[in-house]
């Protein structure tokens, strides 16, 4: 079985839901950002989803595009944060790590060589603006064992939702709505959460994938509404937001507030 999908299969034996969150390499700085994904790794986090920055990063809202930007300025690279993200997977061997980008940034060193670079510790990527009908394109990462992750949208037509099913490995990102990461999902009004819940089952109906569902979860009261429908509540801005406002002290507590 596919190492995401079996990872994320025996965590749920035990949990209700898992989570995963959200970090910018380079964010406020590389030295911080590393920090704030010990902190997250060591809070037991079970699935770190570490962004490498791009200058134009469409699927993201303001909180994360403007740490994007900052981190651009420290001018890192994507080498270097291979390594870096490669020596937390192995020092937290409890949780996974993937590795999150655009398009551009990945173009320049090639899914061939990033293969190579990922080895067997970061085990997925997430790549929001390469459409499913460019997935031959990532052929040399799932030889190695790293699973391409799609997102699905709430309007997406069903023959593009079976393109996306027959080609999706590892766990499918499902986002709340459509728009930008950061604006609050729908999940607080009772009547659209149903939406969200009856859109998790359909797809359910089709794949046995785990379902992630990410783009706006704040609050404990979201993940929770996500039990029984998802597998992995995706918390992103959220936490930035908090590191923003009060610095690592203030994500612990949000971590230990979200915990499902």
């Amino acid at each position: 079985m596919n190492k995401l999908t079996s990872f994320i299969q025996e965590q749920r034996q035990n949990k209700p839901l898992l989570m995963m969150t959200h970090v910018v390499y380079g964010y406020p700085s590389i030295e911080k950002s590393l920090e704030i994904m010990q902190l997250m790794l060591e809070s037991g986090v079970e699935v770190l989803e570490v962004q490498f920055p791009f200058s134009d990063p469409v699927a993201d809202g303001p909180t994360i595009t403007t740490a994007c930007h900052h981190a651009l300025e420290h001018q890192p690279k994507l080498s270097q944060c291979l390594k870096d993200i490669k020596q937390l997977a192995q020092r937290y061997p409890q949780s996974r790590v993937l590795l999150m980008s655009y398009l551009n940034p990945l173009l320049q060193p090639g899914f061939e060589s990033l293969a190579q670079q990922m080895g067997d510790d970061v085990i997925g990527i997430i790549i929001p603006d390469l459409p499913i009908d460019h997935h031959a394109m990532l052929a040399p990462l799932p030889e190695k064992g790293i699973s391409p992750v799609w997102l699905l949208t709430p309007d997406m037509q069903q023959e593009r939702i079976k393109t996306v099913l027959k080609h999706a490995q590892g766990m499918l990102y499902c986002v709340s709505r459509s728009g930008v990461t950061g604006q609050q999902a729908p999940i607080h009004d009772d009547t659209k959460a149903q939406d969200i819940q009856s859109y998790l089952s359909t797809i359910k109906k089709y794949t046995s994938l785990p379902l992630a569902v990410g783009f706006g979860i704040n609050t404990a009261s979201d993940i929770s509404s996500l039990k029984g429908y998802a597998d992995v509540a995706i918390v992103g801005s959220a936490l930035l937001n908090t590191f923003n406002k009060g610095g690592l002290d203030a994500v612990a507590e949000k971590l230990q507030e979200l915990q499902p």
